[in-house]
């Protein structure tokens, strides 16, 4: 590719070197020069081609720590139950997506029974009707549980398996069959156009970088390998993969990494499971089913080896963990491989957890002298918390305040990186920042500037690279261009002084993230010098 160099001026960006920037200059893959407009000038006729901002922000591009790419695309492309307002109208359009795709398996994510007047789920008696008998697989939101149409159940043997609950509802090993066999049915080539599609959705977002998180129970070696592949091509964000496979031995953990490409054996390695599903494993039961606890997945030993040998090879461990008993499975085991292999060790290797959604202060506490990043996806308390909302349905309104506690986790020094968990829910890192602004609980709203490096620089540390993640010289390019309404604008003394989109009123912050305020649209979005997302803003 040929090298080109760009000088874009007369807007904001955001940098730690010069909080009065307007300008930058890009040399192929780098970031050459960051300075004001005036200063510009002399970078004009020595540029291959000058792009006007006219008063946009540029930032670092974000990061998603935390997705599922080929499973997004799918669902990108597959049948939208989530925004049905009715169970009624979910299953009409399960029947078209049967008729347009005559015959072929119908992929129906992401609904919520508490949406629906009806209160429940679908049943495989009407995905059967829905569909002339034939293959549905539909997941619900946290994707730990789904219903199967009878001919899957048939294929996958799920109603032979633990977590067969009757009628289709399917969790546990049964739920993990059914995805298996569906997801076996997917060609190379279908699979493949799914991680394009989604990673183009994550380029128009503003992300240059996609964690992502697969395994043996979510998707497959060959998926994981096309997304790793994917994100090296240099057309879209880059892509770090984490594997969600339980180790015992160094070696092991050396082999397993090896062979797929794995950054760290981590991710969704499940501990546990979630809220929704009534799944995530809790110190007491769920309120509205008295007698039920969730579903603890491994011991303390287990995660204890786990950790005992990913930190002697050198790669980062982690889990999925929700539920606050799941969350004591996870402290206690990583403390004993600790004892085991030594704390300096444990820490050095800066082992991660997914979602963490209910921990108390003790606990953050001993995760922070683990050295553990959290990896939080700040939409489920958007979507989910509240007095009204599916925590407190699920786990009574006390314990549901106590969720997703950011503020108390950043104020202990616990490093957090941000992502959607997508498909579970979509690539919006601006609505994710905004999510933590406005926390349901006001005692765990962070800055907009805190939630702003948690979803940037937060997202590269928690994989292990503190040189990323923001607009200096010499680092890789990669950043997006925003249009946006009003920035706020600081004054020298740190105060918010005013809002503004004139270069000249003062140091520029962030948009404007309070509730019903426009979120910023992406403009442009450059991953290591080349430009993988264009909203056609900028006159060639």
């Amino acid at each position: 590719m040929q090298r080109v160099t760009t000088l874009y001026r007369g807007g904001f960006v955001y940098s730690p070197i010069d909080p009065f920037a307007n300008a930058m200059v890009v040399d192929g893959g780098t970031i050459a020069w960051i300075g004001g407009d005036d200063a510009a000038r002399v970078h004009e006729d020595s540029v291959d081609e000058v792009v006007e901002l006219d008063g946009a922000l540029v930032t670092p591009a974000f990061v998603d720590a935390h997705a599922h790419l080929s499973q997004t695309g799918a669902a990108l492309r597959g049948v939208d139950v989530a925004g049905a307002p009715s169970l009624a109208v979910a299953l009409s359009r399960v029947a078209d997506a049967a008729r347009a795709h005559q015959g072929r398996p119908v992929y129906a994510p992401n609904w919520d029974e508490r949406h629906w007047p009806e209160g429940r789920p679908a049943t495989a008696a009407e995905l059967d009707r829905a569909t002339f008998g034939g293959v549905v697989y539909m997941p619900r939101v946290d994707g730990h549980s789904a219903v199967i149409s009878s001919a899957l159940a048939a294929a996958s043997g799920a109603q032979n398996q633990p977590g067969w609950q009757g009628d289709g509802l399917v969790s546990r090993e049964a739920h993990h069959v059914a995805r298996e066999a569906f997801n076996a049915a997917i060609s190379p080539a279908q699979r493949r156009s799914d991680i394009d599609l989604a990673l183009r959705a994550a380029a128009a977002a503003g992300i240059g970088l996609v964690h992502e998180n697969g395994g043996r129970i979510l998707s497959s070696a060959d998926d994981f390998a096309d997304v790793l592949a994917a994100g090296e091509r240099g057309d879209g964000p880059q892509t770090l993969g984490y594997w969600a496979q339980l180790v015992s031995t160094e070696q092991e953990a050396r082999e397993v990494a090896a062979a797929l490409g794995a950054h760290g054996l981590a991710g969704d390695l499940n501990i546990d499971g979630s809220i929704g599903s009534r799944t995530a494993c809790l110190r007491e039961p769920y309120a509205d089913v008295p007698d039920h606890r969730g579903n603890g997945y491994l011991t303390v030993e287990q995660v204890r080896d786990h950790v005992a040998a990913c930190t002697l090879a050198g790669l980062q461990a982690g889990f999925h963990v929700i539920g606050d008993a799941g969350v004591d499975t996870a402290i206690a085991g990583i403390e004993a491989a600790a004892e085991l292999v030594g704390g300096d060790v444990v820490r050095r290797a800066r082992h991660r957890l997914e979602h963490l959604e209910m921990i108390d202060a003790d606990g953050i506490a001993r995760l922070v002298a683990l050295g553990v990043t959290a990896s939080v996806q700040p939409a489920f308390d958007a979507h989910w918390g509240g007095g009204e909302g599916m925590y407190a349905a699920r786990l009574g309104r006390e314990r549901a305040v106590g969720m997703n506690p950011f503020a108390s986790m950043l104020a202990a020094g616990m490093t957090l990186a941000l992502g959607s968990d997508s498909p579970v829910t979509p690539f919006a890192p601006w609505e994710a920042v905004r999510a933590c602004v406005n926390h349901h609980t006001p005692e765990q709203r962070v800055s907009a500037r805190s939630a702003f490096l948690a979803h940037t620089r937060g997202g590269w540390r928690a994989a292990g690279f503190d040189d990323r993640g923001y607009l200096d010289l010499g680092l890789p390019a990669t950043f997006a261009v925003w249009k946006v309404g009003d920035l706020v604008v600081q004054a020298p003394d740190d105060r918010i002084q005013t809002w503004s989109t004139d270069p000249r009123s003062g140091t520029p912050g962030l948009p404007d993230l309070s509730p019903g305020a426009e979120l910023p649209t992406t403009l442009r979005t450059v991953v290591r010098g080349r430009t993988v997302h264009d909203a056609g803003a900028f006159a060639a």
